[in-house]
């Protein structure tokens, strides 16, 4: 099955966002920090199950080809990507429909799930965090200089933005993440959590540089009934580096 790509206007952007499946079932793909449908879900878009599936994949506003406008970091912005995020599946006519969110998507992903509950049918997160500790704000700085992430990283995402773009972004993206340390306990998203009602999953690496696994534990024990899975030889992109085995995890749970 092919690879649609097209743009739509949500919210006064227009927003680019990847289609594959004729399945029932659809399922919004949420990329992380600096991340797109192309540079983050490639082994989802092009191996999970299309006869059950309808599979998107977006890019959040000033991320991937939803530029214009560039990116910004106003407090609100992971509300921004939820409200976004609805609303262009909902202009793309789906009544309902499953979220799988990393990092940063899983994040939006969470505050989605909480604020439109109506609309989400079940919930997958991976290497999302719900506060921001001094600990995290250390991690954030040792990301800030672009040139020093691996050749392979770095890569993909040069081509994609240029290197100005890519590494202005960046830093703003660790400022804007950083200013949540400034909350009581840190707080993203915490107080939401409890008003997740739909089934979710939440994986985790256990050798994940980025984000600790005490945030992991902490989503699991506060949305009722949530499932924990951990993948020991995990790390951050665990959904790329063991994609077979994330996406039959994924798949089980949706089905």
């Amino acid at each position: 099955t092919s690879i649609t790509s097209a743009k739509i206007q949500v919210n006064g952007v227009h927003l680019h966002y990847q289609q594959t499946g004729e399945g029932n079932h659809a399922v919004l793909l949420l990329p992380g920090m600096l991340g797109s449908g192309q540079t983050d879900f490639g082994p989802q878009l092009k191996s999970m199950n299309k006869q059950l599936f309808t599979v998107v994949a977006w890019d959040p506003r000033g991320y991937g080809k939803s530029i214009p406008p560039s990116r910004d970091f106003p407090p609100d912005f992971f509300e921004r990507d939820a409200k976004d995020a609805v609303d262009l599946m909902q202009a793309l006519k789906f009544k309902k429909f499953s979220l799988l969110g990393w990092s940063d998507g899983g994040i939006t992903a969470l505050i989605a799930a909480a604020k439109y509950p109506n609309l989400i049918h079940k919930l997958v997160v991976w290497g999302a965090n719900a506060s921001v500790t001094q600990e995290d704000v250390r991690i954030y700085n040792g990301i800030r200089d672009v040139s020093k992430w691996s050749e392979k990283v770095k890569k993909p995402l040069e081509e994609l933005y240029g290197h100005k773009y890519f590494a202005e972004t960046c830093e703003a993206w660790v400022d804007g993440i950083s200013r949540f340390a400034e909350n009581s306990d840190g707080n993203i998203c915490q107080q939401l959590l409890p008003d997740i009602k739909c089934p979710t999953f939440i994986i985790h690496g256990e050798k994940d540089p980025l984000v600790p696994q005490a945030h992991a534990e902490y989503i699991h024990k506060h949305i009722k009934g949530s499932r924990l899975l951990l993948m020991p030889e995990g790390k951050h992109n665990l959904h790329l580096r063991f994609a077979k085995d994330f996406n039959r995890e994924v798949e089980n749970f949706l089905c």
